[in-house]
């Protein structure tokens, strides 16, 4: 059924796009570009836009009373904003949030810093197949899942095998049991989101920096300029653009987490809930002690909504700064 829905929307997407562009007589000259285009909105049709109708489930109170999912949407009960309100009614509302904004607010400023910084020094390592191999070192942790990351990290932090335990032991100190001292954890978190994703992040930055052109950084060496002036006078002005648009992009993003890492980091330790508690993991405990689907609905759509705010109002600050960098 998925591939025959893919086949009609190709077959749609192609002549819209074949009658739009024989006016212009672009579609020939441009064939590559629309081919490369068409998968991208096959996904979003079928990933983003099909599944809009689910948003009314936020006003349901979700009962499964057969195995057809339509039925049992209809059959199910509406309850206006009761699913919101048991949300933002919870006694964990106020620290979920918390610790979402702030921990996503800390990985937009230093993810942003670190992968600009990995991005400039691979762009100024002379070796071309040298920058790749540490590109692609730095790449790999995106293709790690958290769970194997996890495991990972329990080899770090268990209490009596673990490696910084092991060490703290040789230098005369006393183990710390890592699971059950939330102050470390922050830190943590910080440091594990920038080591998986500072590589990926990294990437748009580097194609950014390679169409940039070399005869500025060849007349500024002229005029005396060493590479740390270069670096802060020419190449970090000219990805500012760039920058912006990816940190408009992550502020729509602020009140949604990462669920993979604050599930599996924390090997389900009970003292830690303080500082890995963030709304995309309440809500999936939440579904996952019940059946009700209205509630995570509910949860999403505050997401999306506060998401798509966030985003209009940084967007409309940026455009009255500077109008080129705004994203629209």
């Amino acid at each position: 059924m998925l591939i025959e829905f893919i086949i009609i929307i190709s077959t749609i997407l192609a002549v819209v796009l074949n009658r739009v562009s024989a006016r212009t007589g672009a579609f020939k000259s441009h064939l590559a570009m629309f081919s490369m285009l068409a998968p991208g909105i096959i996904y979003l049709l079928i990933f983003n836009y099909l599944p809009m109708p689910g948003i009314l489930l936020a006003f349901k109170r979700y009962r499964v009373f057969t195995r057809d999912v339509l039925e049992n949407f209809f059959r199910s009960e509406w309850v206006a904003l009761e699913n919101f309100r048991f949300l933002f009614s919870s006694p964990d509302a106020l620290m979920i949030t918390r610790n979402t904004v702030l921990y996503n607010i800390t990985f937009m400023i230093l993810g942003l810093i670190a992968s600009v910084s990995l991005a400039i020094i691979i762009s100024e390592i002379p070796n071309r197949r040298l920058a790749k191999i540490y590109q692609t070192t730095y790449f790999l942790p995106y293709f790690l899942s958290w769970m194997i990351v996890a495991y990972l990290g329990f080899a770090l932090f268990n209490y009596d095998l673990g490696v910084l335990n092991n060490i703290l032991k040789k230098l005369g100190m006393e183990p710390i049991d890592w699971y059950m001292e939330p102050k470390y954890w922050p830190f943590i978190f910080v440091i594990a989101n920038l080591w998986k994703y500072t590589g990926n992040g990294s990437i748009v930055y580097i194609a950014t920096i390679a169409g940039f052109d070399t005869e500025i950084y060849e007349a500024a060496a002229i005029d005396g300029a060493n590479k740390w002036q270069q670096t802060m006078y020419l190449t970090v002005p000219m990805l500012v653009p760039m920058m912006t648009l990816l940190t408009i992009l992550a502020v729509g993003r602020m009140f949604n987490a990462d669920l993979g890492m604050f599930l599996s980091l924390p090997m389900g330790s009970g003292p830690l809930r303080s500082v890995s508690n963030v709304i995309d993991l309440y809500v999936f405990n939440s579904l996952r002690g019940g059946s009700n689907m209205g509630f995570p609905a509910a949860a999403a759509l505050y997401q999306s909504i506060v998401g798509f705010i966030l985003i209009l109002t940084t967007n409309t600050i940026v455009r009255k700064i500077n109008p080129d960098n705004a994203l629209f």
